[in-house]
Order: structure tokens, then C-alpha cells, then sequence
């Protein structure tokens, strides 16, 4: 039966529909026919929007939508490059740097990708650099959007999986550190045996402007992270004033946008928050039908009777993830697997915030895998390169996320770390 309903959704999502309606649609079929009463499927969505979680997602979203258009990664940008411009391969390295810095507040790979794309891959065509390593380098790091805290994805999945919010912004962050650290040292193994070109030292005065200009973009993140931690705001507090700290900031510091693009860009962000939430519901009604018709414990039966190993699971479910992520948007997948595969994670005892980042950075993978990786397209679209070459461009940083992605389902301490060190 599952595999009928699996087939039945990418099919409907092969000929075009919207994942919402392809998803929500079919769920409503499937407990319609299952004579589930409507008013219990219509509480249990309620009950789950009802909290403060899913009020985050709309905040971090217009954060992300005024650091890209306000001026706040140009700032980044000149501080990274007053650090990191005057080595080899200075401007891919200032793209690691900065992205990283950028993403701790937008929380989206696709809004970090276009931000860091529209700057950097001029700047680095116009200084020599090879385009298909020009994309690469910015395709790949955008994906720390989703890894770095906040992060969206993060934000659905503890929703979906009711786990804590901070644990998983926490468990995130080693191994987005590890993904840029991996960056680096390739771009500089890159840059020296391909003669790239580096820019002279920043004079004194230079570096120390650079950087107190990107004072008030730095402070951004800084505060989110003492509000949350500290104890003193909940995670829908932080997103609210990380967009407005984003909003002033653009207007008063950095003049990137007026007041009268408030309105625009707010909308903008209120269509995406919308469509984000709207794929939730879809989802929610997804996971209900697959607990009213017990097939997660089926599933669970299943598995306990083929005497699968935890490391086996996780390796079979990652290779399932790299695959529909050739098909599907990261947000999709973690809305169609999530529900299914919970109650397994209990009978293997995994973590659930273990597994979320390797979900994370199989989702990381999907955003740079043909033939729908959203950056992929991206990247084509901003930097005017065929498609071929972009993917030509990513592939030596798709090596290394698989690097990554294998080192963090073998070594769970390196998500688990942090968030036992700070909140157990």
C-alpha cells in the first residue's frame, strides 16, 4: 500500500503539480476513503500550527529576503575579503567566509545562493577566475543556508518530529563549520595549483573600515543566538527580531532598500512563508493519515523482522534521500520521509537530532543534484553559465558534502556534542 502511495505522489509531482496540492490532496484522498472523520483530521493540523514554532518560519523568511536586498552582504563581503582577499584564491575563500556569516541569519540556501551569486561570480569572472569554479564556489557554499543556524528546514523538521529548536540549531553547527573548513582547503589547493590571483594586503585604515562596517551585520546573528540561549526570548522572539534588527539595519546602516520597498519586499517574503506553510499542512495531513492506518508500526515490524543494523538504516534512508532529491525540493522531502521513518528511529535508538542533520546535508546535496537542484538553477540564472558547466563547477564540492555527509552518520558526536554541552 505504501508503495502504491509513493508512486501515486511522484507521479502527480512528475506532471506538474505543486507539492502542496500533490501532497494535500492525496492525503485528503487517502483518509476520505479511509472514513476518517474530517473534524479529527482538521484538529490535529490546528493542534500542530498552534504554537509558536511555524511563527518563526514567516520572520526568518522576511530576515532573509532585507539581508539580500539591504546591503547586509555587501558588508560581509569587504569584511571577509579585508581577511581573506590576500591569499591565493582570496575572493572563493571571502565567498566561504561571508556565506557562512550570512547564512547564521538567513536561514535559506536558495536566498544565501542568490545573494552571495549576484556579487561574488562578477567579481570573480572580472578577476580571472574560471567560471565553472566561480558557480561552484558559490553554489555550494549557499547550501550552509540550511545547515548554519537558524535554518528553515530545521525549524520544519522540529516541528514535524516535535523536537527541541535549539538542540537542532546547535547540532548544526559543527558540521557547517567542517563543510566551509572542507571549502577552504580545497579552494586553496585549487588556487595555488591553477595560478589563481590574489589582491595585495589591505592597508591598515582599509581592513579596520571593512570591518566595523560589518559590525551591525555581525551583531545580527550575535543577538539571536544570546536571545535564544541565554535564555531570554523563545525561538518565534529571535526570528521576529532577527527581521527587524534586518529591516533597520538595511534602511539606517546600509541604505540597501528605502521605506517604501518595505511593503514589496515584506509581500514577497509573506508569498514564500505562505507557500512554506501551506507544504506543512500538506504534510501534516500525510503524517495523520500514515498514524490512523498504523503503517508506521507496520514499518517498524518490518524492519525489526529483517534485522537491520542502526549504521544500515541510516545508510539505506541517505541513499533514498539522494535520490528523491533528484526529483523532489529539499522542504519535500523532509515533509514525505519525516512522519514515516520517526518511530524507526526509536526502535534503532538513533537521535532524532542526529538524524535530522543528516537529513539536513543529504537535503544540501539535492539542492546541487540535476535535474531540479534549486541552486543549480540559481547559479545558471545569475551567472548566465549553461547549466553543464554549473554542474561541471559543483561536482569537486558534491565530493566533499559526501565526505561530510559519511563522516556525520558514523560520528554522531559531531552533532550531538554541542547540544549535550550546552542544554543537558
Amino acid at each position: 500500500m505504501l508503495v502504491i502511495v509513493f508512486a501515486a505522489l511522484l507521479l502527480l509531482l512528475f506532471i506538474g503539480l505543486p507539492i502542496f496540492v500533490a501532497l494535500g490532496g492525496l492525503s485528503m484522498a487517502l483518509l476520505i476513503s479511509g472514513h476518517t472523520p474530517g473534524i479529527s483530521t482538521a484538529q490535529v493540523v490546528i493542534d500542530k500550527l498552534n504554537g509558536q514554532t511555524i511563527l518563526a518560519v514567516p520572520f526568518f523568511v522576511i530576515a532573509a529576503q532585507f539581508m539580500e536586498r539591504g546591503g547586509i552582504a555587501k558588508s560581509l563581503i569587504a569584511m571577509a575579503e579585508a581577511w581573506l582577499g590576500w591569499l591565493r584564491g582570496g575572493l572563493a575563500l571571502t565567498c566561504v567566509g561571508a556565506t557562512t556569516v550570512f547564512a547564521a541569519v538567513s536561514g535559506s540556501s536558495v536566498a544565501t545562493a542568490l545573494a552571495m551569486a549576484t556579487i561574488l561570480v562578477p567579481a570573480m569572472l572580472e578577476r580571472g577566475y574560471d567560471r565553472p569554479f566561480a558557480v561552484g564556489v558559490v553554489g555550494a557554499s549557499g547550501t550552509l543556508g540550511i545547515l548554519i543556524p537558524p535554518s528553515i528546514i530545521l525549524v520544519i523538521y522540529g516541528l514535524i518530529a516535535e523536537t527541541s529548536i535549539p538542540r537542532l540549531f546547535l547540532a548544526g553547527i559543527i558540521p557547517g563549520l567542517m563543510q566551509g573548513l572542507l571549502f577552504a582547503v580545497f579552494i586553496l589547493f585549487y588556487a595555488n595549483r591553477h595560478k589563481l590571483p590574489r589582491r595585495d594586503l589591505p592597508d591598515l585604515s582599509e581592513f579596520i573600515r571593512a570591518n566595523i562596517s560589518a559590525i551591525p551585520a555581525v551583531i545580527i546573528p550575535i543577538v539571536i543566538f544570546v536571545g535564544i540561549y541565554g535564555g531570554y526570548s523563545t525561538i518565534a522572539e529571535a526570528a521576529g527580531l532577527a527581521a527587524f534588527l534586518s529591516i533597520v539595519v538595511s534602511l539606517v546602516v546600509y541604505r540597501g532598500c528605502t521605506v517604501r520597498d518595505i511593503v514589496p519586499i515584506t509581500a514577497i517574503a509573506m508569498r514564500r512563508s505562505a507557500a512554506i506553510i501551506m507544504i506543512v499542512v500538506a504534510a501534516l495531513l500525510f503524517g495523520h493519515w500514515l498514524t490512523e492506518t498504523r503503517m508506521p508500526v507496520k514499518l517498524v515490524e518490518f524492519v525489526t523482522d529483517i534485522d537491520l543494523q542502526a549504521w544500515q538504516f541510516l545508510l539505506i534512508m541517505s541513499a533514498i534521500m539522494l535520490i528523491l532529491g533528484t526529483v523532489l525540493e529539499g522542504l519535500s522531502i523532509v515533509l514525505i520521509t519525516v512522519p514515516l521513518v520517526l518511530p524507526l528511529l526509536r526502535q534503532f535508538d538513533i537521535d532524532p537530532v542526529h538524524y535530522a542533520i543528516i537529513v539536513v546535508i543529504n537535503i544540501e546535496v539535492a539542492m546541487l543534484t540535476p535535474p531540479v537542484g534549486l541552486n543549480l538553477f540559481v547559479l545558471s540564472g545569475v551567472s548566465k553559465a549553461p547549466l553543464s558547466e554549473v554542474i561541471r563547477g559543483i561536482l569537486p564540492f558534491l565530493a566533499l558534502m559526501i565526505v561530510l555527509l559519511i563522516s556525520v552518520t558514523f560520528m554522531p558526536g559531531l552533532t550531538l556534542y554541542l547540544p549535550n554541552l550546552v542544554l543537558d
